[in-house]
């Protein structure tokens, strides 16, 4: 427990992370890295090039004071987090790596506007934060060693089949090298690939969805070719069938509720991967609650999955299905390879929607954000609102929520 004065001086750093929150953060990774370079092997460089990372740490932090009297406020976002951290090996002897800097970061950017009673404060706090987080991790691994298949840091698997889903979008089916049984995982979950590119110093992590059946006895993962992306260049140009990629245990919080109520999967381009993998776990389910499954995407030639998806809500009566293109091309206007053309707005869903039931978004920030506001606008509670976002945890958040962040 923290001690009053504690609280009294991090509530009072709060106006202080609303406006320096970045800077510290972009302060503390450079200083990080620069003493210890090696967790370059574990820490997204995309992410930090960008900026992603130092965002998201930001809000973090600034969520942590804000809510530092109800810590459980932050209670989701530390479970993401520490999902995220078990998928890539983060370990207790890192904390007061991370401490460390952090604190002298903080020191270096707000300098005489950081007392040193506020300094010791932060201390005492981020040692309660650090050891939630190491005891929360350390359950994750034995969960996912001791689980049937499972498995502790990484495992070897081989690529058994790679398929080309759209001109920039590939599936890569994997089996244990080891010819033992893999774990399940739920709807939703993903895991993290570690790749050593020949020519690059450092090993590189990357998470994606998986988006097949949890009951297969393979994994399936669907990645998408990013522009100037070091990682998903190198699997769709470099890895093949027959290839091994280093794998650790299926992780993440953004997984299907347990209810009756009706299900909307709200995806776009390969967000939908997760809500694929949901989909396929809904239709095989004995109950018959409702499922509305609504995909965006440029056009057929971007379409991922598409005759997958057809077949499962063509089989399924409880399933309803519609795809939105937003520059069909003339084959798709002239076959009607679309349900709607242009971006899904609040007008369209609510000719198409429930006014109750679970939402799952996932897809580029941009169209998080306007169907995550189209949905407020149609009365939809936040509490019924998931979603995922393809970056470093709290790097998105609703825009509905209270301010979590620093000033950019």
């Amino acid at each position: 427990m923290l001690q009053k004065e504690t609280i009294r001086l991090i509530q009072e750093s709060v106006p202080l992370l609303r406006e320096y929150g970045h800077k510290i953060t972009a302060n503390f990774y450079k200083r990080m890295f620069n003493e210890h370079p090696e967790l370059l092997n574990i820490f997204n460089h995309a992410n930090q090039r960008k900026g992603h990372q130092q965002q998201a740490l930001a809000n973090a932090v600034y969520a942590a004071a804000a809510n530092i009297t109800q810590l459980e406020q932050i209670l989701p976002t530390v479970k993401h987090i520490a999902h995220k951290h078990r998928s890539i090996g983060v370990l207790p002897e890192h904390y007061p790596i991370v401490g460390q800097n952090l604190l002298l970061a903080m020191r270096d950017v707000l300098q005489d506007k950081l007392t040193e009673p506020m300094l010791n404060a932060w201390q005492e706090t981020y040692g309660v934060i650090a050891d939630l987080f190491i005891q929360m991790e350390e359950e994750l691994y034995q969960q996912a060693e001791q689980q049937p298949g499972g498995w502790r840091g990484f495992r070897d698997l081989v690529v058994t089949k790679k398929v080309r889903e759209s001109e920039h979008i590939t599936s890569f089916y994997l089996e244990p090298k080891d010819g033992q049984p893999l774990a399940t995982f739920l709807p939703g979950q993903y895991i993290s690939v570690k790749v050593e590119i020949p020519g690059d110093p450092y090993t590189h992590i990357r998470q994606y969805s998986l988006s097949d059946d949890p009951n297969a006895s393979h994994y399936r993962i669907t990645v998408k070719q990013e522009e100037n992306g070091k990682v998903s260049t190198y699997l769709h140009q470099e890895v093949e069938e027959g290839s091994v990629l280093s794998v650790s245990a299926p992780a993440g919080v953004f997984t299907l509720e347990q209810t009756d109520s009706p299900v909307i999967l709200l995806s776009a381009g390969v967000g939908l991967t997760p809500l694929l993998s949901m989909l396929k776990a809904l239709a095989q389910s004995p109950s018959s609650q409702r499922v509305i499954h609504i995909h965006a995407t440029h056009n057929s030639q971007t379409h991922a999955l598409r005759e997958e998806v057809l077949r499962i809500a063509n089989s399924h009566a409880h399933i309803e299905n519609y795809f939105c293109y937003s520059q069909p091309t003339d084959t798709d206007r002239l076959n009607r390879l679309y349900d709607k053309e242009g971006l899904i707005d609040a007008e369209w869903l609510k000719t198409v929607l429930p006014s109750t039931g679970h939402f799952y978004l996932c897809g580029p920030s941009a169209f998080m954000r306007d169907c995550y506001q189209a949905l407020l606008s149609l009365g939809i509670a936040p509490a019924a609102i998931h979603h995922e976002i393809f970056g470093p945890a709290g790097a998105w958040t609703p825009p509905a929520a209270a301010p979590m962040g620093a000033t950019q």
